[in-house]
């Protein structure tokens, strides 16, 4: 017994020791990081030496006829400005605008997201946020969604939706009713392409906007709405997306540009809170609708396990506030993420080519069908998807609050600083993506395991991973992340396996940039179907 005790006495004495000298490892770690840190602040320039922006000059080159910026897309004017006053600017704020200091030097990128914080602060969506904390306030009673809320309201607003639509087995239950969408998507191409040419007409872009909606609701409300196989269900659907295209256009212009609208209704204002207003009524009659199918369900014993229950039936569960807020976040972002891809693989034909032979392996016959193990086996498809978002971002940029002091690009930023994190210009230059005027999808394959064989991605692909997020990082990142990638995924895919693609006119200024980037042109591509 007594050699027992001295056993467990030994052991548990090597284990303090273990401990504590564990303890003293990262306490040395922190206390050599925080020295790190400390150097570099005393050694960096003081935050009244970055380079910045005069608001009268800026205002009468933003306003004045002649000014340089009038009339400017966003992505140009933040172009023009890197230009003029170089990849770090501070610009004072005006008109209840706040001071923000841009940034296009990807270093800085990390730097900022690792400073964010437990409930990251992310500046925008003010129009957003004033449409459903203070004209709406009495529907929305606090619960403002995901976009516009910050700290402890959005912390606790994720914690409910997270598990949801975060974790990978809850996406995969819909792999069916999407495909379902998708089929629908290719027989409705058949129908309105030109019989001739077999060009898709110039509002092709309405198409694209069904598919992507119809493709949410069937994972938001567990339904489809019908826009592509009953055609005459026009009037709702054009409803929405005439209010969502007013929305991403004419808050861009109050968020982004000095603007009264925080101090008076000004018009723009106006247009934007209509457009909203319009928003909610249309989604909430899709919500509604589903709440009743569900509730009828409950009534008549229809028990669905819960592997088959939708994100508005589990969300329903926790909170119907919640619930009903997510759904309309949902449908309100399902936005066009297609058009640039189909653009890339249009004007690329021998990328669509090798695409192609590897959906071949996954969806053998044009009816065949995704399965959770097929659709591990598409690294191409994802490669394609990923290198269409470098080329044709969806999102213009990026912002957070610092939450504590952090140097950029060489100076002292104080915390509470607001930072705009613009990655435009890095994402088509050589010096992070070689090549990057090409689409080229092997740059984000991967080297297989087992192989000696060099992977392309070695060479072309940017060595600084904060160049290139399409999704956000960090607790902000896209809630819907893994929804947008199957939908593009499968449809894609489906596209692939049932049409060889063409676009056979210029692409340049292919979009505009409001909130999000928008097709400028009209989508004209051409579908010629392929043998099963």
């Amino acid at each position: 017994m007594l050699k027992v005790r001295s056993g467990i006495s030994l052991i548990q004495s090597q284990k303090a020791a273990l401990l504590l000298s564990t303890q003293k490892r990262w306490q040395t770690n922190v206390a050599t990081a925080e020295a790190r840190e400390d150097s570099e602040w005393l050694q960096a320039k003081a935050f009244d030496q970055v380079p910045r922006t005069n608001m009268i000059a800026l205002m009468m080159k933003t306003f004045m006829p002649g000014g340089k910026y009038k009339n400017m897309e966003l992505m140009d004017m933040f172009e023009a400005m890197r230009q003029d006053y170089g990849d770090i600017y501070f610009m004072p704020g005006s008109m209840g605008n706040p001071p923000m200091l841009s940034t296009h030097n990807p270093k800085d990128f990390e730097v900022v997201f690792r400073n964010e914080g437990v409930w990251p602060n992310r500046p925008g969506d003010d129009t957003l946020r004033y449409h459903r904390e203070e004209y709406r306030k009495e529907f929305y009673q606090g619960v403002t969604g995901t976009l516009p809320s910050q700290g402890k309201p959005w912390g606790d607003f994720r914690t409910v939706v997270n598990p949801v639509l975060m974790q990978p087995k809850n996406v995969r239950l819909y792999y069916k009713k999407m495909s379902q969408v998708n089929q629908e998507f290719v027989q409705r191409i058949k129908e309105l392409r030109n019989p001739t040419t077999l060009e898709a007409p110039e509002d092709f872009i309405d198409t694209i906007k069904r598919w992507t909606l119809e493709s949410v609701s069937v994972v938001a409300l567990d339904k489809q709405l019908g826009l592509l196989k009953d055609s005459k269900k026009e009037s709702e659907a054009l409803r929405l997306f005439h209010y969502l295209d007013e929305f991403f256009i004419v808050s861009a212009d109050l968020e982004m540009k000095p603007s009264l609208w925080r101090y008076i209704k000004t018009p723009k204002l106006k247009r934007v809170l209509k457009a909203l207003d319009g928003i909610q009524e249309v989604i909430l009659a899709y919500v509604d609708e589903a709440i009743d199918r569900l509730e009828k369900e409950a009534k008549s014993g229809v028990v669905r396990p819960e592997n088959e229950q939708s994100v508005l039936e589990k969300l329903l569960k926790v909170n119907i506030k919640v619930a009903t807020v997510m759904a309309m976040d949902m449908l309100m972002a399902g936005v066009d993420t297609t058009s640039g891809l189909l653009l890339c693989l249009a004007k690329n034909p021998e990328k669509q080519a090798k695409l192609r032979e590897e959906v071949m392996k996954v969806l053998p016959n044009k009816d065949s069908e995704f399965t959770e193990a097929s659709i591990k086996n598409v690294p191409y498809l994802r490669a394609c998807i990923k290198e269409s978002q470098r080329i044709y971002p969806v999102i213009v940029g990026n912002a957070r609050v610092l939450s504590r002091d952090a140097v950029l690009s060489g100076y002292q930023v104080p915390a509470g600083t607001y930072v705009s994190i613009d990655p435009l210009n890095a994402l088509t230059r050589d010096e992070y993506f070689p090549q990057a005027s090409e689409f080229l999808p092997e740059r984000w394959l991967r080297t297989p395991k087992n192989s000696d064989a060099k992977c392309p991605a070695n060479e072309l692909k940017s060595k600084n991973p904060f160049v290139f997020l399409p999704f956000g990082f960090g607790p902000r990142m896209c809630v819907g992340k893994r929804i947008v990638e199957m939908e593009l995924e499968l449809g894609t895919a489906r596209l692939i396996r049932n049409f060889n693609v063409e676009f056979n006119y210029p692409t340049e200024n292919a979009f505009r940039s409001a909130l999000i980037n928008l097709p400028n042109i009209p989508l004209k591509f051409k579908f010629t179907d392929l043998p099963n």
